[in-house]
């Protein structure tokens, strides 16, 4: 018997490994200036606002709402049996910073704009991926 299908994962940078591997503490950390507080996402070496290189790593509370989503119907990939939710999720506490991500735990007709949502986690080798699952009403 083959291993199940796995979702394609991100490359590992020293860049980018903050974000990648936080899940195994249970965060979802971004990169924010200590300058001017503007939060950076996707990971960069510097701050798109300000230019500003002073930038430290801060967890959020994994909290936000689906600002946008389609419901995919085509099998693309087999780790990825449809239908399934692909969603921008906006996060509370970090102003401008939007994940692509999918939406878990619930059917995916019963996903809306404006539904909140909290993060979960899916270990995968050595990354920890970012899934989003309704908040219990």
């Amino acid at each position: 018997m083959s291993d199940p299908p796995q979702r394609p994962l991100p490359l590992l940078t020293p860049e980018n490994e903050y974000f990648w591997t936080a899940g195994a503490e249970g965060e979802l950390r971004f990169k924010r200036c200590r300058d001017c507080s503007h939060w950076i996402h996707p990971p960069a070496p510097h701050c798109s606002d300000c230019l500003g290189k002073n930038l430290a790593i801060e967890a959020v509370s994994g909290r936000g709402h689906v600002s946008g989503f389609t419901i995919n119907h085509q099998p693309w990939l087999a780790a990825f049996p449809p239908p399934y939710v692909i969603a921008i999720v906006e996060l509370e506490g970090a102003p401008g910073v939007r994940l692509t991500s999918n939406i878990v735990g619930c059917a995916p007709e019963a996903v809306r704009i404006g539904l909140p949502v909290r993060v979960v986690f899916e270990p995968v080798e050595d990354v920890w991926l970012p899934l989003f699952e309704p908040l219990e009403s």
